[in-house]
């Protein structure tokens, strides 16, 4: 965990936005006073960092690191990686037709209010847990319905176990045949649906590699978020060094055009 005294506004994406009038239905957030701490729930790209069995993994490759014929210090890298892995933003055209795609998200869906909701002790118990919908609400009567336009983030405590392959997604194993030992939590169909048809939430996230339970099939958990245009974060780190509530997250992927996700850098502003 990494936490960083704060004493400022943060105010995207005008900086100057006290000397602009800004339209009453301008695609941006309210501003977010951050006097606390910022939480990083970002894994870092480097060769360790996990991804599907059949996605290319991140590269960083070396173009110039040393002094210049001119005398002065230059370094500089190029790095490629499939849009699915490490830290990274579902879009909903990933498994939905004609939804936003990477570069459409809102920014009202990636910086909000958020909420924790901890099933830890049900995942540690059986790895291919499936989060119910009796689960969110009973995580609602403690802390009160989830409020429109706030992100959910689900905390597995699988981040602990992050970069060990074998215990985070199963199996350390490459390729197709690989996907078949993919064991990990993640959320029921039918709570995905739940949370859609009753609850108006930006975005959801998770401490695992998908949405989806290790041994879907189908994703329909995938599909029904995506259908209503709601982005998922998947891979986020350090979820259980968080409240269940009364946080703000920022989470910005790389802004890719016509991308179906992305990388993703995400904190936790906790006041």
């Amino acid at each position: 965990m990494i936490r960083v005294r704060s004493w400022f506004v943060v105010l995207l994406p005008l900086l100057l936005i006290t000397a602009c009038e800004v339209p009453e239905d301008a695609d941006t957030p309210d501003a977010i006073l951050l006097d606390g701490s910022f939480v990083d729930l970002t894994h870092p790209f480097d060769d360790e960092t996990l991804y599907w069995p059949t996605a290319e993994p991140f590269e960083l490759e070396t173009e110039f690191a040393g002094e210049t014929d001119n005398g002065f210090y230059y370094e500089a890298h190029r790095f490629s990686a499939s849009e699915h892995g490490g830290t990274h933003l579902d879009a909903p055209i990933h498994f939905a037709e004609g939804m936003d795609r990477t570069g459409d998200v809102s920014l009202n869906r990636l910086i909000a209010p958020a909420v924790r909701v901890d099933m830890g002790p049900e995942a540690s118990a059986d790895p291919l847990y499936q989060i119910q919908v009796e689960d969110l609400t009973a995580w609602e009567d403690v802390h009160g319905e989830i409020e429109p336009g706030v992100i959910v983030l689900l905390h597995t405590g699988f981040s602990n176990y992050w970069p060990d392959a074998e215990q985070y997604l199963g199996t350390e194993e490459r390729g197709e045949e690989a996907a078949a030992d993919l064991e990990f939590p993640g959320l029921h169909p039918d709570a995905a649906e739940w949370l859609v048809e009753n609850r108006d939430i930006a975005a959801i996230g998770i401490d695992t590699a998908s949405i989806d339970y290790g041994q879907s099939a189908d994703y329909q958990t995938h599909r029904h978020l995506a259908k209503a245009n709601i982005p998922i974060f998947e891979n986020v780190a350090n979820t259980g060094e968080l409240p269940d509530t009364g946080f703000h997250v920022i989470a910005l992927p790389m802004k890719i055009a016509e991308g179906s996700g992305g990388p993703l850098r995400i904190v936790a502003a906790l006041p």
